[in-house]
This record gives structure tokens, sequence and C-alpha cells, in this order.
């Protein structure tokens, strides 16, 4: 049962000019976009990016993990797609994409290939979480975080402080293998999965990496035409390495070594269960804007059971998994997301203390 709500409405009638003032704070119109943005989401889902829940009828051969090979020798560096395959200049703008609370558009790289980039807060924790995910087994896009940048003929609506006449700072390039189109999104309470070990092995990785942003929408399901596969995935994972959740401010609830390395990661346990501080509904911000952010408080704490009462068999087999990772392709990880050496000691250091209680659980 919510109960601050009462508490909220007399404060609301006693501090009109505290919110008054509160509304013109830049701070709480990012929240209020990105509360917008995720009621538009979630009310009508987009059919430009195939943002309806996947037909079961379709699902022929649903896959979500595999058995990683030789996990200590992955390059965690390049990825998946390798030093070959990144994204190559020079880049010319295709269209921006104007979904989502980042900055993001489409760009043709000089073998033709087509990158969907993401500037802002999300870029460079996204690179680190989907080569982490892609170690242990879970698909991911081929990311690659490309410090600078020049984009011919770039146009866009939404600005930026990483674009600048078709520079662009710190921005992310994605793209699915050859092969693979979007059917459909997947929900976390209703997919062929649930209660099964890689499931919630998925579940563990998302508080190990605080992933607290695990609205459906963010979940994909991409058809392979190569194995006639249907490939279940977390899409975007760049609400990642920083609060356990939502903050007033957004800038620490993304890629904040400070709030990653204050962050809590076990919760509670029991003989047989274990459950995680990731995700973790937005109370502060709650109370923080006088209940205008309600709506998005009630979703997002309506998510914390992604992240409790997990097998204890379960969470340690994800440990075991990420224990084969070593200190070195964890720098790497970062490195790929193009942070400051300092954060990357402190991160590796948050990521290594996770991974031993996952081993002693």
């Amino acid at each position: 049962m919510f109960r601050p709500l009462p508490r909220l409405a007399l404060a609301c009638l006693l501090l009109p000019a505290a919110i008054q003032t509160l509304a013109a704070s830049p701070k709480l119109h990012s929240l209020q976009d990105e509360q917008s943005d995720m009621t538009k989401k979630t009310a009508v889902p987009s059919r430009k990016n195939n943002d309806q829940p996947v037909d079961a009828a379709v699902l022929t051969h649903p896959v979500l993990w595999h058995e990683p090979t030789d996990i200590g020798s992955l390059d965690l560096y390049y990825g998946q797609g390798g030093n070959k395959h990144q994204p190559k200049p020079p880049f010319t703008f295709v269209e921006e994409d104007r979904d989502g609370t980042n900055p993001k558009f489409d760009a043709k790289d000089a073998d033709g290939k087509t990158w969907r980039c993401k500037v802002g807060d999300e870029a460079r924790p996204e690179v680190v979480a989907s080569r982490l995910l892609w170690a242990v087994g879970y698909y991911a896009n081929d990311d690659y975080l490309l410090p600078e940048s020049e984009i011919s003929g770039l146009k866009m609506h939404r600005g930026s402080k990483d674009i600048r006449d078709g520079h662009v700072t710190n921005a992310r390039y994605a793209r699915k293998p050859g092969g693979q189109k979007k059917i459909g999104i997947w929900t976390w309470k209703e997919n062929p999965f649930y209660g099964k070990r890689e499931f919630n092995g998925l579940r563990v990785m998302m508080a190990v990496m605080n992933n607290w942003d695990l609205k459906d929408v963010n979940n994909s399901v991409y058809s392979d035409s190569k194995t006639g596969q249907q490939i279940f995935l977390v899409n975007d994972v760049g609400a990642t390495f920083g609060s356990n959740g939502l903050g007033f401010s957004k800038a620490r609830s993304k890629g904040n070594v400070d709030s990653f390395v204050g962050s809590r990661f076990i919760q509670n346990k029991t003989d047989t269960l274990v459950s995680f501080a990731t995700p973790h509904a937005p109370t502060g911000v709650l109370l923080g804007t006088f209940g205008a952010t309600t709506a998005s408080y009630h979703m997002r704490s309506g998510l914390d059971w992604i992240g409790n009462d997990i097998p204890i068999e379960d969470a340690r087999w994800m440990g075991s998994l990420l224990r084969q990772l070593s200190h070195k392709q964890l720098v790497d990880a970062f490195r790929a997301g193009s942070f400051p050496d300092d954060a990357i000691d402190a991160y590796v250091g948050v990521v290594e203390s996770r991974i031993m209680e996952l081993k002693d659980l």
C-alpha cells in the first residue's frame, strides 16, 4: 500500500510557494520529461519501433541465454563485434529517433552500415553493461563508445551538450548482428523463461550493474533469419552503474561512480532466497517533488520484485560465471565505456566485491 500520499497532499496544501519554486527547477523538468516519456511508452507503444508485446504464436525457438565459450579469453574492450566490426568514419546522418529521454539518431559509416547513436548520461554505462551481459552468455547489441565523431548533415530537434555543429562527444554506436530484425518486446512477468535459471540469472545481472530502468519497453525480441531463433534481450541498459533507482538528479543515477560505490547490493536473504537493492522505487524523488512524479513512482515501485526472492542457487550460478572474468577483462569493459582511470578502478572494485558476495551466498 502506498502510504506517503496523504502526507504529500498535506504538504501540497501547506507549501504552495515551495511547489512553485520547485516547478521552475530544471531537475524537476527533467524528471517530468522522464515521467511523460514513460507514460507515453507504456500507454501507447511505438509501432514504428515494434514496441508491442511479441505474439506468442511466432515463438517457435525463443532463446534468452546461451552457454558462453571460454569466458576468460573474451575481449571485453571490443566486445562481441570485435575490432574488425567497429563503426568506421566518415559518418553520414540518416534520421533522428525522437523516442526516449536521450538524444538518438541513425548514421551510416564508411562501410554503409547503419548505427543507432545515443548521447547523454546513458551512452557510456550502456557499453559496459552490454559487454558484461555478452560475457556471461546473454544476448546484446554490438556496442561501441566513440569519444569523438563527426556526423555529416547532422540535424537534431533535441539538443545536447554532446552535440555541436556535427561534432558528437561520447556517443554510443549500436547495431544488431546481421540477419536480426526486431519483432516486438517481452515482459518481465510473462515470457517463456519465467522462473528458469537463465531468467533468474538475468535478474541478478540487473542488480550487479544497478540497472533500475526495467520497464518492459526496454526489452526486445529479435528474429534471427540465420538460425530461426527468437532472441530475447534487455535492449536498453543505459541506466546502470549509478544509484539503485532513479534519483532527483538523473546525472547521479546513471554512470555515476560515487553513486555506484555508495549503493547497496544484497538487501536480505533467507536459507533459499536472496533479494537485491536494485531496482529501488524512487521514494526520495516522490517526496522531493511533492507528489509531482507519482505516476512514475507507482510504475517503478511495481518493478522491485525483479530483484527480490531469487533462488540462491541461481544467484550463485551467475556468480560462478562472473568469477571467470579476470581483473583485466573488467577493466577493459569500463575502458570500452571511456571512463576515467580513477573511476574505472572504483567501478571494478565494486563489481569484484559483488561477485565475491554472490560466491559467498
